[in-house]
């Protein structure tokens, strides 16, 4: 079993969660948001994003509109909608349940 394996199916667990949070910050291009997540190592490869903020949208949590662009085509600018917003808080709360539990059973492990 390689570790790489793993390693990414954690990444792709938490993925939603960050890109709702790269929005929440407010209008933003899918490239910016790719960027964000490279530079993050969250996302290595182009295509998994566009799949993930069609899947969104489809759910009511992200809205986006079409924005002019002097240097080449219209751009899709992303927004969270207010279900969005709601269910990005209750991600928020269970990331930090997850952390808390995730430092409660790796101190026992610092604790041998």
């Amino acid at each position: 079993m390689k570790v790489e394996n793993t390693q990414v199916q954690m990444r792709k667990g938490i993925l939603e969660f960050c890109i709702l949070e790269i929005i929440s910050r407010g209008e933003v291009y899918a490239s910016d948001m790719l960027d964000e997540l490279t530079a993050a190592k969250m996302i290595v490869v182009e295509g998994t994003l566009y799949p993930l903020l069609t899947r969104l949208k489809n759910a009511g949590l992200l809205d986006y509109t079409w924005v002019e662009s002097s240097s080449g085509p219209p751009r899709k600018y992303y927004k969270l909608t207010e279900v969005g917003k709601e269910f990005l808080a209750q991600l928020r709360q269970t990331w930090l349940e997850v952390v808390a539990s995730i430092e409660h059973i790796t101190k026992k492990n610092k604790a041998s």
